[in-house]
């Protein structure tokens, strides 16, 4: 399943960090898919299957059929700078009254936002202190063992 899923990635020209934010999944999860440490979930084919609607899910996770639901569909994926103005793009469910005929994005391509440790918020740790009344502890004697199985005791001369 994980060569499909890459197959997918290649059908949607993003990379795997790019792939990841946009099902909304951990980059390292991901990754630990394409490595073989963990197997692809139903929550990922979910996940997939909710960005990218005509892709095949028998496809998906058996490899039977073809890869989007109708042959003569095309996998929805963003303007490259040489798709013609007419090429499908992603539907994000906006209707801001424009057909897709009418519809070219002149503004330049952002990257997705990657969500990763460095951009979480630092939170400081709350610690606290407690203040507990021992009395003094003194040593009372020093045991030195030698590798000849032999020892030695010390003991510290009073305080007096």
């Amino acid at each position: 399943m994980k060569d499909r899923i890459k197959q997918i990635m290649d059908a949607q020209q993003m990379s795997q960090q790019a792939f990841a934010a946009f099902i909304d999944i951990s980059a390292a999860t991901l990754s630990s898919i394409f490595n073989g440490r963990t197997k692809p979930t139903l929550t990922i084919v979910e996940a997939i299957k909710t960005k990218i609607p005509n892709i095949n899910t028998d496809w998906l996770m058996f490899g039977s059929g073809t890869m989007f639901k109708s042959p003569t569909e095309t996998p929805a994926v963003s303007p490259s700078p040489t798709s013609s103005k007419y090429e499908p793009m992603l539907d994000f469910g906006l209707d801001d009254g424009f057909s897709q005929e009418n519809e070219v994005k002149t503004e330049p391509q952002t990257k997705p936002e990657i969500k990763s440790v460095n951009s979480t918020p630092r939170e400081m740790p709350k610690t606290e202190i407690k203040f507990v009344d021992k009395p003094q502890r003194h040593v009372v004697e020093i045991k030195v063992y030698y590798d000849d199985y032999t020892y030695e005791s010390f003991y510290p001369a009073s305080k007096k």
